[in-house]
């Protein structure tokens, strides 16, 4: 019997069908990671305050996409080896599916061989495993699936088929659904996102409060005083409402800075890493540890200890 000839039909189809099913499965992996990430922040990496900002929309995005796609370009191809079953022997099938066991089988091995070594260098945390597990379990069912596929299961078993088709459905849109959870909704992000520019603010007049104090030894009266026309800096605003931010003075060497946030301060936040704020000086440049707030309106007392940041010494 001849060996059925491949269409350029058969061949688009399938290069398309595994172009979408890797950038699908890359996607939800990538999702996956970073909601580990953002739930088990490392204290060594930065992290933005608003998770939408990195890779988590574009992977929503792809996967709302391409997912889809290659679903559709499946049913496609299994409906034309419905009408024509020689169309089940084209090499460009069997090279695909093999390609697939080969690329999930690699995978697998190399995900037991490094969780293995960083057991042995004591590297093992919760957030590792679980993205390990992950791996493990994608690459695993997708070696499962389509090696049924090269034994024909799947076609002698119809109503499976459809069952998984639509649990792999089911579990992508939970992926997707679940970030709203996690990380919250994109709205929320940007009110986090607008907490955040409020501490840079707060960080920024901070300091110039410092410089002036070394310069002229007395806290300005208002934040109208640190405007300089030659460096050119002016007292940002509140970047949600225009509105100044409060400023007091509290003593000789004290003053108080405080702003309304939306929201406490977020774990992937870069302020959101700290410890107590119980401190007697400002850090100059700016700190994690004096900037968590709650919701609502937050107040930073400040002390500028003189021996820290001693007055400029007056010119000749």
């Amino acid at each position: 019997m001849d060996k059925p000839k491949i269409t350029p039909k058969d061949f688009f189809l399938w290069f398309a069908a595994m172009a979408f099913l890797y950038a699908s499965v890359f996607a939800f992996i990538s999702l996956i990671f970073s909601y580990l990430d953002y739930a088990y922040p490392d204290a060594l990496q930065y992290y933005s305050g608003d998770p939408y900002s990195g890779g988590i929309s574009y992977e929503m995005a792809s996967l709302i996409v391409l997912f889809p796609l290659f679903l559709i370009l499946m049913r496609v191809i299994h409906r034309s080896i419905e009408v024509d079953p020689t169309r089940r022997e084209v090499w460009v099938r069997r090279w695909a599916l093999y390609l697939v066991l080969f690329v999930a089988g690699v995978t697998v091995a190399a995900d037991l061989i490094t969780l293995i070594m960083y057991f042995f260098n004591g590297d093992v945390t919760l957030r590792f495993a679980l993205k390990v597990l992950v791996i493990l379990l994608v690459a695993g069912a997708g070696f499962v699936h389509f090696l049924s596929d090269l034994r024909d299961y799947w076609q002698k078993n119809p109503e499976k088929s459809h069952i998984v088709g639509y649990a792999t459905g089911a579990l992508v849109i939970i992926a997707i659904v679940a970030g709203f959870f996690i990380v919250g909704t994109p709205w929320q992000a940007r009110l986090y996102r607008f907490d955040d520019q409020k501490i840079g603010d707060l960080q920024n007049i901070q300091s110039q409060i410092v410089s002036y104090w070394q310069a002229k030894q007395v806290l300005p009266g208002s934040l109208s005083d640190l405007t300089n026309n030659i460096s050119g800096f002016m007292a940002p605003v509140d970047p949600q409402t225009g509105a100044s931010y409060d400023y007091a003075v509290k003593g000789q060497t004290a003053f108080e800075l405080c702003a309304s946030f939306n929201a406490k301060t977020q774990p992937g936040s870069l302020y959101g890493r700290a410890a107590p704020m119980a401190i007697s000086y400002p850090v100059k440049s700016g700190g994690n540890d004096v900037w968590q707030h709650a919701s609502g309106r937050v107040c930073f007392e400040r002390t500028i200890d003189p021996k820290l940041y001693p007055p400029y010494p007056k010119p000749l």
